[in-house]
């Protein structure tokens, strides 16, 4: 259920900052998916274009400055890294998918491999599908999704770089990737509009997320 009144949504946030603010330790980084291990805890999954600021919303949300490695070269991250929150939700930094700056066979390997774990990683409760703010959904985003509604594993869209775009367009992108949403049995309607930089959203993306999180 949603909050509604204001100290609903306050104790709301407070439960997203606390987990996030709690523990957060680097499990293990897996180059195959037989490396990645099973779970009793619900497990949070961060995919995306290459470059388009994964890492650095894992380091927003979690108030670390070098939780996960960040880096202007497209394809820095090569491995599904895992991170514990706490021992009550794991959050997994997936390789980007799209351009990057690699030969073409560890390309084909990433991809493949962050396919195979979307498709079958029973502890996955959600996929944070990150869209930067000012290109919008692209083709190779759109083969996720539909990737996922045939794996029926639920998803997010979130915008990252919001700050980067004024309001007005910001707005319009938001409904037209909402009205796509609404074509895809596995996604979340709600769109995430964050900015790491600034913060924008990261609080209320946190508090989405504590919800997984196990008690």
């Amino acid at each position: 259920m949603e909050p509604g009144t204001d100290i609903e949504i306050e104790a709301f946030l407070e439960q997203g900052r606390l987990l996030f603010a709690g523990p957060c330790d680097f499990v293990i980084g897996c180059a195959r998916l037989d490396q990645v291990p099973p779970i009793d805890v619900a497990e949070v999954a961060f995919a995306g274009r290459s470059n388009v600021g994964k890492s650095s919303l894992l380091n927003a949300l979690t108030g670390r400055k070098a939780l996960a490695r960040t880096s202007n070269t497209p394809g820095r991250t090569r491995e599904i890294n895992l991170f514990d929150l706490g021992g009550r939700l794991m959050l997994a930094d997936l390789p980007g998918y799209g351009y990057a700056k690699a030969p073409k066979s560890a390309i084909k390997q990433w991809t493949g491999l962050v396919e195979a774990y979307l498709r079958g990683r029973a502890e996955l409760r959600r996929t944070c599908l990150l869209v930067d703010a000012r290109h919008g959904l692209k083709d190779s985003d759109r083969a996720v999704m539909t990737m996922l509604d045939k794996a029926a594993q639920p998803y997010q869209v979130v915008l990252t770089k919001a700050d980067k775009v004024k309001a007005g367009p910001l707005s319009g992108l938001v409904e037209r990737i909402g009205n796509e949403l609404a074509k895809h049995p596995a996604a979340h309607l709600e769109i995430a509009v964050t900015s790491s930089r600034k913060g924008t959203g990261v609080p209320e993306l946190r508090a989405s997320l504590a919800a997984l999180a196990k008690t």
